[in-house]
């Protein structure tokens, strides 16, 4: 085999690894680390993805490795803007094809997070919902609390609803408790079409990024 046959044989199984996985998968964030990054996990404990944001940029910039060495890259996630709660974030493939993007809806977002994602044509697959906004309202206000606000991971877990347009659930994103609310739980509720999951997991993976920053 060339070494440019090798090359795209292992560009094709990092690729294929995303989108070959088994529900519920795990998102663990990294607490040694000043970067904002975390890993994705199957329910057999394969590893899919890391995730790194880009510290110090205007607009939020993600690379999506296949795993901690970062040498394999599979995914960008950019915003179209600078932070802003109205931004949208596009996925582009490691041949840098555009395969979809999520939205924040501002007026929506300020009490309960409200998130659109859309495929490649720009066409509305899901909606994402909280489901229980309080439970952030608590982690905010006894995150605060000297020492107390280092544990609320354990009992203040925000759910998000993942919904057709047609209302819908196919999936749960849930904060779990965990030491600072490293961990999140991502459970498939129904079946999805090719390339749905795909997109479904990059959008969730910006939105926990997000999300978690408000606590």
């Amino acid at each position: 085999m060339s070494l440019e046959e090798n090359i795209l044989d292992n560009n094709t199984k990092a690729t294929e690894a995303i989108k070959d996985y088994a529900y519920p998968l795990n998102f663990e964030f990294k607490i040694t680390s000043l970067a904002n990054d975390f890993n994705v996990k199957d329910a057999n404990g394969k590893s899919l993805a890391y995730v790194r944001q880009k510290m110090f940029k205007l607009k939020e910039a993600i690379s999506v490795f296949s795993n901690e060495t970062k040498t394999e890259l599979l995914y960008k996630i950019n915003a179209d803007r600078i932070i802003d709660f109205n931004a949208s974030y596009s996925f582009t493939n490691a041949d840098e094809e555009v395969i979809g993007r999520i939205g924040r809806k501002g007026a929506k977002s300020i009490l309960k997070a409200h998130y659109e994602i859309f495929n490649k044509d720009n066409k509305q697959e899901f909606v994402i919902n909280e489901e229980n906004p309080w439970a952030k309202v608590g982690d905010a206000i006894l995150g605060e609390i000297p020492v107390l606000g280092m544990f609320t991971g354990y009992f203040c877990n925000p759910r998000y609803a993942i919904k057709r347009v047609d209302g819908t659930i196919v999936a749960r994103l849930s904060k779990e408790a965990s030491f600072m609310g490293r961990k999140f739980k991502l459970e498939k509720l129904a079946e999805m079409k090719d390339g749905e999951g795909e997109r479904m997991v990059l959008g969730l993976m910006m939105m926990s990024l997000l999300e978690r920053r408000r606590g």
